[in-house]
């Protein structure tokens, strides 16, 4: 037995599904930008006129543009400018980053991670399955970046029925050695990475993404081969900085890395990978701390 009678599990079900729906969608304004962003007729111009509608997305732009992460020599005043030289990929992650960061920058007392600890992990495995899949060449870099950065969208909605159910899930992950996704699973009736691909799904962003949410524990599982590359991807981003103890929250609990996932990547020197991604972090912090401070 799972320590939770079946009325209960199915009354927490409910309630995650309509918390799910409480969550706002992108504003408008973000998913008008979005769109100009993936149109190749659209000019700078057309996606500062979009942009321009928040005030706070301009200053972080100009913060970043102006950021030794970028390194742009002179400063840069115009947005419109600040788009041409960072380039549509660049401000699309801003965007979608400062969008998420408002969801995601709070305590999840559920997963033991403390104010900021989960957008610091996101974030930093957004940047490692950036620089994963620029090493592999197997799938856009960009979009292994985005998906990084989503990959535990879904906790912050699974949070409050975490913490109700914590005593449960950590006795099933301590006695029975199963992983702390499944023992979500178990108890609640979803799980953190099916809960991340709902909310995707809602936000009506590209299939790649909810892919690589679903399964960033279970790469194996996936069914369609065109998103396994993206999914393998952000799967050992995941697993490595977990390992490297970037937001090692209770969920790190029994983190499997599949060997499978290497394979396919074509990684043979692992050790070396590992290596390489360590002063990557050490690198990164640099710029996730000009990032972080952009967003506040």
């Amino acid at each position: 037995m799972d320590g939770m009678d079946e009325r209960t599990r199915e009354l927490i079900k409910t309630r995650i599904l309509s918390k799910i729906k409480d969550i706002k969608s992108f504003p408008q304004f973000v998913v008008e930008t979005m769109r100009k962003l993936n149109d190749p007729d659209s000019s700078a111009q057309d996606v500062a006129a979009s942009l321009s509608r928040d005030e706070g997305l301009v200053i972080r732009t100009l913060k970043l543009a102006n950021s030794a992460a970028y390194g742009i020599s002179r400063e840069i005043s115009s947005l419109t400018e600040a788009i041409a030289l960072l380039g549509y990929k660049n401000i699309s992650n801003i965007v979608l980053s400062a969008s998420v960061y408002t969801v995601m920058d709070k305590a999840l007392s559920g997963y033991a991670l403390d104010r900021g600890t989960l957008w610091r992990h996101s974030l930093t495995v957004a940047y490692a399955s950036r620089f994963i899949a620029q090493r592999t060449g197997r799938t856009p870099p960009e979009e292994a970046y985005v998906s990084g950065l989503l990959h535990d969208i879904g906790k912050v909605v699974l949070n409050d029925y975490v913490r109700f159910g914590y005593g449960i899930i950590l006795r099933l992950v301590e006695d029975e050695n199963v992983s702390f996704l499944d023992a979500e699973h178990r108890v609640l009736g979803f799980d953190h990475a099916a809960v991340g691909a709902l909310l995707v799904e809602k936000w009506n962003l590209p299939e790649a993404y909810k892919y690589a949410v679903a399964h960033h524990h279970t790469p194996n599982d996936l069914k369609d081969p065109r998103y396994q590359a993206g999914v393998d991807v952000v799967h050992l981003a995941n697993s490595l900085c977990l390992m490297l103890g970037v937001g090692l929250g209770a969920d790190g609990l029994q983190n499997y890395l599949y060997p499978e996932v290497l394979e396919r990547l074509e990684i043979t020197d692992y050790e070396e990978l590992m290596s390489s991604l360590v002063d990557f972090v050490a690198l990164a912090e640099a710029e996730l701390a000009e990032m972080e401070e952009a967003f506040r």
